[in-house]
């Protein structure tokens, strides 16, 4: 087989099936924390921690990939993160109390955390230009479709086997993404020089700010913000090692990461472009489950049925993206498909109380046939420009970028919702407790059903709660569509190269 592949086909796909594997493990645990959270003896809000550790070790490890890759080789790297990926991973299904847990989920995100960026950049720097397209087709693969069925593939396992299959299933794709890229990749022998440029305070800085940033927005929402003492700290420790790492990354003659490229007004806008659309995927995969099971009471593998809807549909627009982008600037494209998901976004705007999973999959289709459009051509134009030895650091930028979005809008969306939430039951309660004739006839009607009257009350308080949380759903999905409606008015600012649009996605992918 491999005499009739390219190997460099070997390694792009050993690197997006690693790349995939470790996006979908995000989002594989939510739709299974309370089976974990049981098995192990700790409080759901204790459990928070099992995504937490992931996602801090995964953005730590994301801006270290360039450094390690040069210094070991992309090819002993990659091997090493994946055997680390696969130990981890069958780690976690042997953890025995939730500290064990958070420790390996922590290796895991640290060494899958490496195969994202690295997927990027070897299909920018071994593929041949005019098939970057098409390997940048396959990325936003990994990119969008991987959040979306994660939780549809935890339910289903967790439900059918037991929540340990959701780190099992990482060990047979782990072995074959080795095998690709030991087939694929040639052996080098690594940079040692690399040591005498090695930027310790960079990377301690680095892992401390961006660490701190990450679990003060994934905790942040769920303890009131500032005014707990750590948050607080939290706070202000990601200010000043942010601040220094980016002082000290901006001078120093060999940086960790090159944020000189910053400097672009292009590459500024790819990074805001990204930021949106890490806020816009993780957003909504947040949102839906989080309203069927809050509102609707559906079980994960419900939730996951639902979901379903948004993953798989989109599969057929991406070979169609390389197509258009011949005839078509990429950023108009960027532009269509930001418009198209923010108005899917929109669509959720008007939820009542009977509004159930069926109801949502409309929206969710649109969704589907928009972020195609996106993670494709966001791709080809955020690179159309690069020169080879600043891809490493581009690929970081753009991926702590689309992390960082959907950090951030996550943590606005979980406080807008209980703030919004909490500001209607108010309001609710003050109509009720002004009394009409259609709500002691209602109040009269369940008192008849449930036997009592303190019963009837419970079941209307609770009716009113939903209603609640409904009114912020509504909120919610609009601040993301409007979020999602400035990303598409600021991607259409990103200029097009000299050379004509087909010229650009045929050489510059």
């Amino acid at each position: 087989m491999t005499d009739r592949i390219p190997r460099e086909w070997l390694a792009i796909g050993g690197a997006l099936l690693g790349a995939f594997m470790a996006i979908l493990d995000i989002q594989i645990t939510n739709s299974s924390l309370k089976d974990i959270q049981a098995a192990l003896s700790a409080t759901l809000d204790e459990s928070s921690w099992i995504a937490t550790s992931y996602l801090v070790a995964e953005m730590i490890a994301i801006p270290l990939t360039g450094f390690f890759a040069a210094w070991l080789s992309p090819r002993r790297y990659l091997l090493w993160n994946g055997a680390g990926f696969i130990l981890a991973s069958l780690a976690c299904s042997f953890a025995w109390n939730l500290e064990s847990m958070i420790v390996f989920r922590a290796l895991q995100g640290f060494t899958g955390g490496a195969l994202i960026p690295m997927a990027f950049s070897l299909i920018i720097t071994i593929l041949p230009a005019e098939k970057r397209s098409i390997g940048m087709a396959l990325f936003g693969v990994t990119a969008t479709f991987a959040p979306t069925i994660g939780p549809t593939l935890g339910g289903w396992l967790t439900e059918t086997f037991s929540w340990h299959y959701v780190f099992y299933i990482n060990v047979v794709p782990g072995l074959l993404v080795m095998w690709l890229l030991a087939e694929g990749l040639n052996k080098e022998k690594g940079d040692d020089s690399q040591l005498k440029k090695i930027d310790l305070w960079g990377m301690i800085t680095m892992a401390v700010g961006l660490g701190s940033l990450e679990i003060m927005l994934e905790e942040g929402a769920r303890d009131d913000w500032f005014e707990a003492d750590y948050i607080r700290w939290l706070a202000v420790t990601a200010a000043i090692t942010l601040f220094l790492f980016v002082r000290r990354q901006w001078t120093a003659e060999f940086p960790l990461v090159n944020l000189r490229l910053f400097r672009d007004r292009d590459f500024r806008l790819s990074c805001i472009a990204y930021f949106m659309l890490g806020a816009g995927l993780f957003g909504s995969v947040y949102m839906v489950p989080l309203y069927l099971a809050q509102v609707h009471d559906y079980t994960a593998l419900d939730i996951g049925l639902v979901l379903m809807w948004v993953g798989f549909p989109q599969l057929p627009f991406f070979p169609l993206i390389p197509r258009l982008l011949k005839y078509i600037d990429g950023k108009y494209l960027v532009a269509f498909g930001f418009a198209v998901v923010g108005f899917s976004m929109f669509m959720n705007t008007h939820m009542t109380i009977e509004y159930a999973g069926s109801y949502l999959i409309p929206a969710l289709l649109v969704r589907a046939v928009g972020q195609p459009f996106i993670m494709v051509p966001l791709s080809v134009v955020s690179t159309q420009n690069l020169r080879p030895e600043d891809v490493p650091s581009a690929s970081t930028l753009f991926n702590v970028m689309r992390n960082l979005g959907g950090a951030v809008g996550i943590s606005i969306l979980a406080t807008q919702l209980s703030t919004r939430a909490d500001l209607h039951l108010v309001e609710l309660k003050e109509r009720l407790t002004e009394g009409s004739l259609a709500v002691n006839e209602y109040l009269g009607l369940l008192q008849e059903q449930l036997g009592s009257q303190p019963a009837a009350l419970a079941q209307l308080m609770r009716e009113t709660s939903r209603q609640a949380m409904v009114m912020s759903y509504n909120e919610a999905f609009m601040l993301l569509g409007s979020m999602l409606l400035v990303a598409a008015l600021s991607s259409m600012l990103i200029r097009t190269p000299d050379a004509p649009p087909q010229g650009a996605a045929a050489g510059a992918h």
